[in-house]
């Protein structure tokens, strides 16, 4: 099992206990991959939820250039909601499992397939 496998997996297990939903781990895998070289790095590999511009970054990178969504505050709020899902109080919100559930909150597989 390579290293990115293990982090795939790693991820599933966080959708299953701390969000308390099934991963379709077709998607997740894909997903995982958008996510490229970042998820091999420490500190690229969690999204810190109370940094307002890491917030933002994920807004205007992810949810507009990659899944091209309109610019408006259901953006925020969908991130917002996905945060509170995985927990504030969790230290580690893994990029792919906040991009995975913000990919199924907007109903966007379709960007994967």
């Amino acid at each position: 099992m390579g290293k990115r496998d293990e982090l795939i997996a790693k991820y599933a297990e966080d959708l299953q206990s701390k969000c308390g939903m099934t991963p379709d781990m077709d998607l997740l895998t894909k997903v995982t991959i958008g996510c490229g070289p970042a998820i091999y790095n420490a500190d690229a590999e969690t999204v810190a939820a109370s940094d307002p511009s890491e917030l933002e970054t994920v807004k205007t990178n992810f949810l507009m250039k990659k899944l091209g969504l309109a610019d408006g505050p259901e953006l925020m709020d969908a991130i917002d909601a996905v945060v509170e899902t995985y927990g504030r109080s969790e230290r580690n919100k893994y990029r792919a499992v906040v991009y995975y559930m913000l990919v199924k909150q907007f109903g966007k597989e379709a960007v994967y397939a």
